[in-house]
């Protein structure tokens, strides 16, 4: 599948983003906590890799700095291809060049990056639904603008492999 480098949350926005899509599952709608294996965490992706070296990557990101925790503005849905919804979440220009530096490393490692996780084309999403259908996104956008304003905190992070959801956690936040 993939393996992703992901900004984590903290304690109180993990558990409200899982509220959200408890809230989801209760109304029929699948979210990242039934999607595949189940072991999906609230995150923030600074990058998807399609094809890599565990350990040059492992190596790569011991020597990202640790830039300390990130807090991200959700202004609302996005909606992806496929059925694909996420919260909106707009970021600094100080998180956006973490985003570019993390990627700028990965791709030293010879790692093939997912073309969405391009700087530049970078989406900062939080993922909420996986298989959306149309007449459910309005139930979606619903669910997620009642819980809007919302500031989110990422204060860990880790390597997820998206097939099995094992992690490697990162010694900082890049």
């Amino acid at each position: 599948m993939a393996l992703a480098l992901c900004l984590l949350l903290d304690p109180p926005s993990d558990r409200t983003v899982r509220r959200l899509w408890e809230r989801l599952e209760e109304r029929g709608i699948a979210t990242l906590l039934t999607h595949t294996h189940g072991r999906h965490v609230p995150h923030l992706s600074y990058a998807v890799l399609l094809e890599w070296d565990l350990d040059a990557v492992l190596a790569a990101t011991a020597t990202l700095p640790d830039d300390g925790p990130v807090e991200i503005a959700v202004q609302g849905t996005v909606a992806f291809p496929r059925g694909r919804a996420a919260l909106a979440c707009s970021v600094t220009s100080a998180t956006a060049s973490r985003q570019e530096r993390t990627v700028a490393a990965l791709r030293d490692t010879g790692a093939m990056l997912h073309r969405h996780y391009e700087p530049g084309h970078w989406v900062p999403h939080v993922s909420v639904s996986t298989g959306l259908t149309a007449a459910q996104l309005p139930l979606a956008v619903t669910a997620v603008a009642d819980v809007l304003p919302l500031t989110l905190r990422c204060d860990h992070a880790a390597l997820v492999d998206t097939a099995d959801g094992r992690r490697w956690p990162l010694t900082g936040v890049p």
